[in-house]
């Protein structure tokens, strides 16, 4: 209880003090987690369409890989990634690899499946009749799945924001792949890391309390966005 305290203590002290390295710790986090959940929702989503309503061949094969990926080890995320970005690697020549590109990489990599998984499963609890009479009115692919989409978005938005919230929580994946340079690559569960090592426990349940505020502040806005788009589907 004393740890805790302290730790609310320091963390009140951090942002009263507006401590300029934890606003760069704190900025890059929230940048890396959104850029790689914009991602994931860019790739996930359609997939997720194309799990739902597709009939094509390896639709099995695609959706257990996607069940697999949302459970993925981000430490074996963070060594496909590393070995992709060594500097022999097939796309050493780019020179990614301890940047934070890096780092949004991995997020999405484990982000992307969860979206694709949970965005199968919202639409999957439609109706059928109406994806039927969306296919009997004419509509073609990305019609059917652009109005599937509409009328699951509260699901989809919860799709996303599990997205964000594997992302934003990832440590090992980008502890490999950003190597946690100060000023650089260090973000808040990586922060969290260094400072546990070192034995700083109240310095690191601070950083944890502005992680959870910041995860929390994010998803409240997509549970905002989620409870709207309930309400405009008339559910």
């Amino acid at each position: 209880m004393e740890l805790l305290w302290h730790g609310l203590v320091d963390a009140a002290r951090l942002i009263a003090r507006t401590d300029p390295e934890l606003i760069r710790i704190t900025s890059l986090s929230l940048a890396v987690s959104l850029a790689a959940t914009a991602l994931a929702a860019l790739a996930g989503v359609p997939a997720g369409v194309a799990l739902a309503t597709g009939r094509f061949a390896g639709r099995t094969f695609v959706q257990t890989v996607t069940n697999t990926g949302m459970a993925l080890p981000p430490v074996v995320v963070g060594l496909t990634v590393t070995v992709l970005l060594w500097r022999t690697g097939p796309l050493g020549a780019l020179g990614l690899l301890y940047t934070p590109s890096a780092m949004v990489l991995a997020q999405f990599i484990v982000a992307a499946p969860i979206v694709a998984g949970l965005t199968r499963a919202g639409l999957g609890s439609l109706e059928a009749d109406l994806t039927q009479a969306l296919r009997v009115d004419g509509a073609g692919a990305v019609a059917l799945g652009r109005e599937l989409v509409r009328a699951a978005l509260p699901q989809v938005l919860t799709a996303i924001a599990a997205g964000f919230g594997r992302a934003i929580a990832e440590v090992g994946a980008s502890l490999m792949v950003g190597g946690n340079l100060l000023g650089q690559t260090r973000i808040l569960t990586t922060a969290i890391t260094l400072e546990t090592s070192k034995g700083e426990f109240a310095r690191a349940m601070a950083l944890g309390i502005i992680l959870l505020a910041l995860a929390f502040a994010v998803n409240a806005v997509l549970t905002w966005l989620e409870r709207a788009a309930t309400v405009r589907n008339g559910r």
